[in-house]
C-alpha cells in the first residue's frame, strides 16, 4: 500500500512541476505551447486523482483543477483558431481577436480558480500521508483497480451503441487514454490499444475544433463567409473521426 501512496504522490508532484513551468511560460508569453501545457497537466492531475475520489482532499481539489479545465477551454479554442484564421487569409480577423488572447493568458492566471488551485495542490500531499498513516487510505488499489476497470466497461459499451453521441465519447476516451497513461498497471486496458485510443481521441479533437468554430461563425459576423469550407471540413472530419473508432473497436476485439 505504501508504494502504492508513494507513487500517487510523486506522480502529483510531477505534474505539478510540469503545472507550474507551464504557467510560468504562459505568464511570460515565451511559449506558444505553454497553455496546450497547462491544460494536459491538468488533465493529467485530473486522471491521476478522479480514480481516488472520496479519499480525504481529493474532491476538493478534483473540483478546483475541474474549475480551471473550464475556465481555460475556451481559451485554448480562440489559441487554437488564429493561426487557422491567418492560414484562410483572415489576418485581419485573426489581429482583431489576439489582444483578447494575450489578456486572457493573464486574467487566467489571476483568476480565483488558479488560486484555489494552487492553495489545494499545496495542501494535499502532507494531508495524504495523514490518511495513510492513520489507515483511511486502506484497501485504495483495489478501489482504484475497480474504478478503472468501470471507465473502461463505460467507453466499450459506447462505443457499441450505433447511435454514439460523439461528444461523449470524445470524453470517454480521453479520460480512459490518460488513465492507462498515469495507471499503466492497474488499469484494465491493453497496452496495445493506447496507439488506437490516441488515434480516436485526435480524430474528434479535430471534428469538435470545426464544431466550435461554425457555432463561433454564427455570432461573429466576419467569420460568416468561412462556413461553407467549415462545413465541407467538417464533414470530412466526422467521416474521419468514425473510421478511428471503427479502427479503435477492431483493435479492441483483435487478439480475443
Amino acid at each position: 500500500m505504501t508504494s502504492f501512496c508513494d507513487y500517487l504522490v510523486s506522480h502529483l508532484i510531477e505534474q505539478e512541476v510540469a503545472l507550474f513551468s507551464a504557467s510560468s511560460r504562459l505568464k511570460a508569453e515565451s511559449d506558444p505551447e505553454a497553455l496546450h501545457d497547462l491544460r494536459i497537466a491538468v488533465r493529467r492531475l485530473r486522471s491521476l486523482l478522479h480514480p481516488v475520489r472520496g479519499m480525504p482532499g481529493i474532491d476538493e481539489l478534483e473540483q478546483a483543477l475541474s474549475d480551471m479545465g473550464r475556465l481555460s477551454g475556451p481559451l485554448r479554442d480562440l489559441e487554437v483558431l488564429l493561426p487557422v484564421l491567418e492560414a484562410e487569409g483572415y489576418e485581419r480577423a485573426a489581429a482583431l481577436r489576439r489582444p483578447a488572447l494575450i489578456s486572457g493568458y493573464a486574467t487566467l492566471l489571476a483568476s480565483p480558480q488558479w488560486e484555489r488551485l494552487m492553495m489545494r495542490l499545496d495542501g494535499w500531499p502532507q494531508l495524504w500521508r495523514t490518511s495513510e498513516r492513520h489507515g483511511v487510505l486502506k484497501g485504495l488499489h483495489g478501489k482504484v483497480k475497480k474504478r478503472l476497470a468501470r471507465e473502461w466497461q463505460k467507453l466499450r459499451d459506447a462505443l457499441k451503441d450505433p447511435d454514439h453521441d460523439r461528444h461523449r465519447l470524445r470524453l470517454l476516451i480521453k479520460r480512459v487514454r490518460y488513465s492507462l497513461e498515469v495507471y499503466p498497471e492497474e488499469s484494465a486496458v491493453p497496452q496495445r490499444l493506447l496507439a488506437p485510443l490516441k488515434d480516436a481521441q485526435s480524430a474528434l479533437g479535430d471534428w469538435h475544433d470545426y464544431e466550435q468554430w461554425l457555432i463561433r461563425s454564427e455570432r461573429e459576423l466576419d467569420l460568416m463567409p468561412l462556413q461553407p469550407h467549415w462545413n465541407a471540413r467538417h464533414d470530412l472530419a466526422e467521416r474521419l473521426a468514425d473510421e478511428s473508432l471503427e479502427a479503435l473497436e477492431k483493435a479492441l476485439h483483435r487478439g480475443h
